[in-house]
């Protein structure tokens, strides 16, 4: 299984949580057919994307890349400890998968020098934190936590409304600890790290662009979940907030990275979960590298 790619000035490292069966492929992409999906399960269940019960397999996991200048982290998964009540496999957890992957990488936390969150959904903030004598602390001792503002304001409103847990452990900890940075689209880390806005999965959800002077690569989050959506980029999941929107933004993501050399680093495509974006009918596949 790789889990390290190189490009341009970049290194690249997959820190794999899980790697597991998650929802009925028609239950999560509410668009889906079942004429569509027989068409395309063959091909599915070889990518390892889909199990012989029709139920999508989804990768949950972070990216750490390693620019000339910074060590940063992208999306951190489900976390340990926090109570998840609806999600069995993420509920309470207390194994040391996470960071095993980190160290196997070569990283502790204290040589993180960025966490970026894609969004603010529970499996892309869980490692924001960990929990010590009771408390709930950034994981990452030195790190500046990038959040986007639209995202940051969204979930501090629906939080106000109804308790959010994974924006009150997750997320609101680190405001606290004045570890956050809550920035505007246009924002950049030195000349390698930009936004790219992306909504519809949340509001505020954006991709994050990486290279010198060009998009080596794109990490998508939520933006797809499914090589299923590549191939359909009008089929939204069912947690997307504005399904129309998200379905809009695909496309247009897909075009704008389609037949060119930049790496598009998913957040839940099945192992080997990097790729680069091709046609394919109507639509595009995330070809494996």
């Amino acid at each position: 299984m790789k889990l390290n790619f190189s490009v341009g000035d970049l290194t690249i490292h997959r820190i794999i949580e899980q790697e597991t069966t998650f929802l009925p492929a028609l239950e999560m992409l509410p668009g889906l057919t079942p004429e569509v999906l027989a068409q395309n399960r063959e091909w599915m269940q070889k990518a390892g994307a889909l199990d012989d019960k029709d139920v999508l397999v989804l990768c949950f996991q972070s990216y750490v890349v390693k620019t000339p200048h910074h060590t940063i982290l992208i999306d951190s998964c489900i976390g340990n400890d926090k109570p998840r009540p609806t999600r069995p496999k993420w509920n309470m957890k207390t194994d040391d998968t996470y960071l095993r992957g980190l160290a196997a990488a070569g990283f502790s936390p204290g040589d993180i020098d960025y966490v970026m969150c894609t969004h603010l959904h529970v499996d892309h903030v869980g490692w924001n934190t960990r929990l010590e004598n009771g408390r709930w602390v950034p994981t990452f001792p030195k790190a500046r936590y990038v959040f986007g503002k639209t995202e940051y304001d969204y979930w501090t409103e629906q939080n106000a409304k109804t308790e959010v847990p994974p924006f009150v452990d997750s997320v609101l900890p680190v405001v606290e600890a004045r570890q956050a940075e809550i920035v505007r689209n246009d924002h950049r880390i030195g000349d390698h790290a930009r936004i790219l806005p992306t909504p519809g999965h949340t509001p505020g959800h954006v991709a994050f662009t990486f290279g010198r002077a060009k998009d080596d690569a794109v990490f998508s989050g939520d933006l797809m979940h499914s090589p299923l959506q590549a191939r359909y980029p009008e089929f939204s999941a069912k947690f997307d907030v504005d399904q129309a929107q998200a379905a809009a933004t695909r496309r247009s993501f897909m075009e704008r990275y389609c037949d060119t050399e930049t790496l598009c680093c998913t957040a839940h495509f099945p192992s080997p979960s990097v790729g680069k974006i091709r046609r394919a009918g109507n639509g595009f596949s995330c070809e494996a590298i």
